[in-house]
Parts: structure tokens; C-alpha cells; sequence
């Protein structure tokens, strides 16, 4: 082994930071000086190591095709937890709603319970947004034959939609609840009270004449009351919410912006027709 001074060795320190610098330099230069060169040594490191990545391609594909099964099989594990879980609930549930029918039937039978007729109704698509004397309604068509009539109550598949006002041979007109003309009595589920439900010709129509001793409350659910006749109760309208001033409106529970399918049941109700239109103004706020 070849022993430098220390005099060679301190000079051969002072010389290799400038050495690799200047061979950095003069490989810089050589490649931008013969291009084709470098290219081609690049493609032969290519070619060289292209069959190599073709090998190794193969094994990695299937390691990632392994954990991607592994990591789905636990997803898969979980979910048939969280599937179990729900399934046992519902038996639960479907437990006690076995008990709740039985009893009802027995206590019926007991009771000598007559119940209500099933009403027949029509289904009609919904082909434009009417824009006559009403403000708010929506114009159906109907078949030849298809034997509805005013005042039959319309419903898509959430809640109350409104009601028939006028009848052709092929189309059907339906005054929405949120037109100015329509009034609807109503029942605030939690409190029982009753009240007035009355269109503003806005996206919520508006509470009126509750119980004076009774607040409407956000959130509340509102059903049909079938005072006067007028609608079938326990029809589902909506629940409760306050706009900015305060006011109870109720946010409807049928889709009313985006309406296509209306079913048009035939309660028998016949005394109480929507009344003539009124000039399609918004109201003021009306209160108890």
C-alpha cells in the first residue's frame, strides 16, 4: 500500500473539487456538442434495460393485483359486518311490527272496526308548468276516458301536491299548494293544533290561525285535517320552518319544482272546490 505525505495528500484535496467540476463541464459540453451521441447512448440504456423492466413488469402487476384483492376482501369483511348489524335490526324491527299488526287486527275485531275505503285514483304525467289564471298550478295530461273530476286530491310519491281545478278531455289542471288561491286546513302533529295552510305563490306557503295558545315549531311535521270536508286527513303536507322574518312556512314535502308523475286520487269529497283565481299577487303576511 502506497503511503502519500502529507504535503501530496493536502495538494490532492485542494485538486478534486476542481477536477470533478471540470469533468462535469467537459460531459456537459460533450453532450451538447454531439447530441446524436448522447441520444443513442440513451437508447442503448434503454434497450438495455427494457427486458429487465419486462420482468420485473410481470411480478409487480401481480403484487398490486394481490393487494388490491386484499384490500377489497377487508372492504368485502366490513361491509358484511355493517350488513349483518343493519339485518339483525331489522328483525328487530320487523319483530315488533308483526306484534303491533296482530295487535291492531285483534283490537279491530274486537272493536267491530269498519275500514276506510281504499280510494281509486289516476296516474298522469306532468307535461308543463300551466301559466293561466293560476300562478301555481301544473297541467297533466290525461287520456280519453280517464274519469277524473274537480276537486280530486293530487299526490306525487312524498306528500300533497295539490288540487284538480279544471278538467279536459285529454289534460287536467292541478292548483298547486303554494298558489295564491289555496287554502288548506291543516294539523300541526306535535301540539295537535289545527290551522290554516295558505299559498303565497312562493316555494313555501305560509301558517295561519293556529291555536293561540300554541307555537308552531321548527321541524314540526303538518298533515291534512279534514275539517270542513275539504281534504282526506293525515295527508302529509310538509314541516314547519321559519324564514327570516320570523313567519312559520311550511317546507312541502312533494317535489313541487320538479314534478312528473302525479297520482290523482278520488276521495269522494265533492262540497269544497278550489276557489276562483285571484289576481296572482304574493300576499302580505297574514296572521292569527
Amino acid at each position: 500500500m502506497i503511503r502519500l505525505s502529507i504535503p501530496v495528500r493536502q495538494a490532492l484535496a485542494r485538486l478534486t473539487l476542481p477536477v470533478l467540476i471540470a469533468a462535469a463541464f467537459g460531459l456537459m459540453l460533450l453532450g451538447k456538442a454531439d447530441t446524436v451521441m448522447a441520444e443513442r447512448a440513451h437508447m442503448v440504456l434503454a434497450d438495455t434495460l427494457a427486458p429487465i423492466y419486462g420482468l420485473l413488469a410481470e411480478p409487480l402487476a401481480r403484487l398490486r393485483d394481490a393487494a388490491d384483492s386484499i384490500g377489497l376482501v377487508l372492504a368485502q369483511a366490513g361491509e358484511n359486518v355493517r350488513l349483518q348489524k343493519e339485518n339483525e335490526q331489522l328483525r328487530k324491527w320487523q319483530a315488533i311490527a308483526l306484534a303491533l299488526d296482530a295487535e291492531n287486527t285483534t283490537l279491530k275485531a274486537n272493536l267491530h272496526w269498519i275500514p276506510d275505503p281504499q280510494p281509486s285514483f289516476v296516474t298522469a304525467r306532468v307535461v308543463a308548468d300551466a301559466s293561466g289564471v293560476y300562478a301555481r298550478a301544473v297541467l297533466l295530461s290525461a287520456g280519453p276516458n280517464h274519469g277524473i273530476i274537480k276537486g280530486q286530491i293530487a299526490l306525487d310519491d312524498r306528500g300533497l301536491v295539490g288540487r284538480v281545478t279544471e278538467v279536459g278531455a285529454r289534460s287536467v289542471r292541478v292548483l298547486l299548494l303554494t298558489d295564491l288561491n289555496s287554502r288548506i286546513p291543516v294539523i300541526l302533529e306535535g301540539s295537535h293544533s289545527r290551522a290554516i295552510l295558505t299559498g303565497t305563490n312562493g316555494t313555501r306557503p305560509r301558517l295561519a290561525y293556529w291555536t293561540e295558545d300554541v307555537q308552531p315549531i321548527e321541524g314540526e311535521r303538518v298533515v291534512t285535517s279534514a275539517e270542513a270536508n275539504a281534504f282526506p286527513a293525515g295527508l302529509p303536507v310538509g314541516t314547519v320552518h321559519y324564514n327570516s322574518q320570523h313567519v312559520p312556512e311550511v317546507e312541502p314535502a312533494a317535489r313541487l319544482d320538479q314534478l312528473e308523475i302525479v297520482r290523482l286520487f278520488d276521495y269522494g269529497i265533492r262540497s269544497v272546490l278550489p276557489p276562483e283565481a285571484s289576481i296572482a299577487r304574493p300576499a302580505a303576511d297574514r296572521r292569527r
